[in-house]
């Protein structure tokens, strides 16, 4: 991009990040990372899925329940991947409904299902990922439900 000054043309250098958002390579490269990611977990399959995260990954949660907070690094993740199973006694399920790349920001829309005890649970989710040289640094989760989330994950069936 030019800016004209006193008739005197300089070029501006494209940012990083502006090459990176307009880059339709990068963005279809990270969204066949993240799909890989779901895909892999959903196999059973988590160190796969681990492999397109950053070591330092960070993982939010929102709401209330015993799942949420943010969570730091693999260690941190696997341990909250253990709890969710764990309280729903291995049935939790994702199905991923569609994958959206630009640049950086992968936007996941999803249904999370799980039962515990006599509950079955169902419910939309968004996830937004920021994904930074080749590894996904940043995830974010928004419920469909927060309210109805964090009583399911409560219950003590």
């Amino acid at each position: 991009m030019a800016n004209t000054n006193q008739g005197v043309q300089v070029q501006q250098p494209e940012s990083r990040a502006t090459t990176e958002m307009t880059c339709p390579a990068a963005a279809d490269a990270n969204g066949a990372l993240i799909k890989s990611a779901y895909d892999a977990f959903s196999r059973g399959d988590i160190p796969g899925a681990m492999a397109a995260f950053a070591e330092d990954i960070y993982w939010h949660v929102p709401g209330r329940g015993p799942l949420s907070r943010d969570y730091r690094g693999h260690a941190e993740v696997l341990g909250f991947f253990g709890h969710f199973m764990e309280l729903s006694g291995g049935t939790f399920r994702l199905e991923v409904d569609d994958v959206l790349a630009k640049g950086h920001r992968v936007v996941v829309l999803c249904t999370e299902r799980a039962r515990r005890g006599s509950r079955n649970w169902s419910a939309s989710q968004v996830h937004v990922w920021t994904v930074r040289n080749g590894k996904a640094t940043v995830f974010w989760e928004y419920e469909g439900d927060q309210q109805g989330d964090d009583e399911f994950w409560s219950s003590n069936e």
